[in-house]
């Protein structure tokens, strides 16, 4: 078979494929016809023979991903081999921090907006918060009843 190296750069800028994607007939009966074919002109008339064909591009499965992704969805495959970076890197302490506080501060908006504590215990709560001292909206809820600050009418 001849060398149809310049006819696969052609054909593959005609049909906007990379080399490696370009068939070319290997029936010696059209060999010669396809070596003669050295103008884009001539290369478009062998496509439209049927000599000359883009082979369809390859994609990658993603099956295998899925599979991982629903197994890790419930926890499984992310162990410490798994992991690379630091602690702060999978799960930043200030995206930890602002989920916290946001949470906090919508349970004491909650509390004083149902009248269940006064203004000033709002503040000294929300002064908390911001300092750091509940790990939790559980953690409030606790605080609030042990120091026992609900209104009680």
């Amino acid at each position: 078979m001849p060398d149809f190296s310049t006819q696969k750069r052609l054909a593959a800028s005609v049909l906007d494929a990379g080399e490696s994607r370009i068939w070319i007939n290997p029936d010696p009966e059209v060999a010669g016809d396809i070596a003669d074919a050295i103008t884009r002109e001539d290369i478009r008339s062998q496509i439209e023979a049927g000599n000359i064909k883009a082979k369809p591009k390859k994609g990658n499965s993603r099956a295998r991903y899925r599979a991982r992704a629903a197994k890790r969805a419930y926890g499984h495959q992310k162990g410490h081999g798994r992991r690379k970076g630091a602690k702060g890197a999978r799960s930043p302490r200030k995206e930890m921090w602002m989920t916290k506080i946001r949470a906090l501060r919508r349970r004491l908006r909650e509390l004083r907006e149902g009248d269940e504590i006064d203004r000033q215990t709002y503040r000294m709560l929300y002064r908390k918060a911001k300092g750091g001292e509940y790990r939790s909206t559980a953690h409030l809820n606790a605080y609030i009843k042990a120091k026992a600050l609900k209104r009680s009418d």
